[in-house]
């Protein structure tokens, strides 16, 4: 259903001249041009400056808009864009009940390849895609090939997940790793492409200790990316593990840690210690009952936030809506207490430009990525977004910054280049049959839960005491993690 996402394939490298715009290079050293022009040759940014002179190269006129570079995403569940906002009114717990144990098995193969688009629409040209979806090999495959169709840059991290016994072919935790390094082998042979390799870990404790020592060897065996859902659930031992990882020395720089909402001090002094990242999914985590976005909590240790769009079950698919949450966020928590005292604030805590960071330099370096994208610096890669034109929220411009993460939206990106290639021009996604995409994925979702019903699912359908129930399960494997730790001392 979903095998042609574009039906023009992706034009060859040429030079391109982005004229005019108003320059906002996310490089300290080189600031901000009122009106710049930005030269890209080879899918490789060679040289911004206020105005170039420059005759052999295609011109993209970006008068009246903002240059910036593409959003990067820490932490999307890009599979989940054919239940798009199912989760609306869902706690966590239905989350893992209703997609992760009844939906999940339901998806085809080629059920997993849509997602990415929406991205690319929002000016998102970087995503960590933590694809927890891999039911069967076929599923692997399709959900790589999903990503390698559109164009978008990614870290395709796989995950390990075991959604249900029917839905798998893999049996063993071994065959999941032997598909694993069947993927690194047939798409990732080098780590210089589009797309690279990351290894999305399954929940740490929800499984014997040793199959989550064996993930990490795998992931750091191919130098991949690794992602775990750290510290989300309150009162539990689920999707810790921050001290058991530390004393086994198996946190590292190359982990990015999502959600963190549940960890205490010496976790984040680990985590920090270990030169760890993190993704803050700010719409998911106060709207399913995950706690405070830890903005405040990376500044004190000395982290970098990073942004994530999360589930598309819920959540939008582009970062404006993140942003605006998070700066709202991290501006509340910081005034709280002046405003508790009987006092108003002389200033706010973060600036939009500071928030713009979170998206682009941070997140750039979270996924290991930071020599390629996230600014707009000659030696880069050609990944950048033209933001405005006509649109009435996008005048006047008093502050680029401030319009940007508070007024932007998906129709405000006019046009986004990945690599150097046009993706959207003028408004629209190239090569891609919207009416067709639009009917094939209301299709799609109509049979993926039409094979829910059939299954005999409730949704959402959290089992009451269903936390209760998996505790003592979870306790036991991190009872088999400290004694590792305790044997290695």
């Amino acid at each position: 259903m979903f095998e042609a996402r574009r039906v023009a394939t992706l034009g060859p490298m040429t030079r391109t001249l982005v004229r005019g715009g108003h320059v906002l290079t996310m490089d300290p050293a080189l600031g901000d041009l009122p009106t710049g022009d930005v030269l890209v040759e080879d899918g490789t940014i060679v040289a911004v400056a206020p105005s170039l002179e420059v005759t052999d190269a295609e011109v993209i006129d970006a008068s009246g808009h903002l240059v910036l570079p593409g959003l990067v995403d820490t932490h999307r569940h890009t599979w989940q864009s054919l239940v798009r906002g199912i989760c609306g009114d869902w706690t966590l717990g239905d989350y893992y009940f209703g997609i992760r144990l009844a939906i999940s098995p339901a998806y085809t193969a080629d059920d997993v390849r849509l997602g990415a688009l929406d991205a690319l629409n929002a000016g998102v040209t970087t995503l960590l895609d933590f694809s927890h979806c891999n039911n069967t090999p076929d599923h692997s495959d399709a959900a790589v090939l999903g990503l390698r169709d559109t164009g978008i840059r990614a870290a395709f991290c796989y995950g390990f997940f075991e959604s249900s016994p029917e839905a798998t072919r893999f049996g063993e935790h071994s065959a999941r790793l032997a598909d694993y390094h069947r993927i690194a082998d047939t798409y990732f042979p080098t780590d210089d492409g589009l797309l690279t390799l990351g290894v999305s870990l399954s929940e740490l404790f929800g499984l014997p200790w040793d199959r989550t020592v064996a993930e990490l060897a795998a992931a750091r065996e191919r130098r991949a990316l690794i992602v775990n859902h750290t510290g989300c659930v309150w009162g539990s031992v689920l999707t810790g593990g921050v001290r058991e990882l530390d004393a086994l020395d198996l946190l590292g720089p190359d982990m990015v840690h999502v959600h963190c909402n549940t960890l205490d001090d010496a976790e984040w002094e680990a985590l920090a210690r270990s030169g760890g990242k993190v993704s803050i999914s700010v719409e998911t985590e106060l709207n399913m009952g995950m706690g405070r976005p830890v903005f405040e909590r990376c500044r004190r240790h000395g982290l970098a936030p990073t942004l994530s769009a999360d589930v598309i079950s819920l959540n939008s698919g582009d970062l404006w809506h993140e942003l605006r949450f998070g700066l709202g966020w991290t501006r509340w928590e910081g005034t709280d207490a002046v405003n508790l005292a009987g006092a108003m604030p002389e200033a706010v805590t973060t600036t939009a430009k500071e928030a713009m960071a979170w998206s682009t330099v941070n997140a750039a370096d979270a996924l290991g990525l930071g020599d390629r994208i996230g600014s707009l610096t000659p030696g880069k890669r050609a990944d950048l977004q033209l933001v405005g034109g006509g649109a009435v929220e996008q005048h006047p411009r008093i502050d680029p910054y401030a319009t940007l993460v508070f007024q932007a939206t998906a129709a405000d990106v006019r046009t986004v280049l990945v690599d150097g290639r046009v993706v959207k021009r003028d408004g629209v996604l190239t090569g891609v049959d919207l009416p067709r995409l639009t009917a094939d994925a209301d299709t799609a979702a109509a049979a993926i839960l039409g094979r829910v019903r059939d299954a005999g699912r409730a949704l959402p359908g959290t089992p009451t005491g269903a936390f209760e129930a998996l505790e003592p399960i979870a306790r036991g494997f991190h009872d088999e993690a400290v004694r590792a730790a305790k044997a290695r001392r």
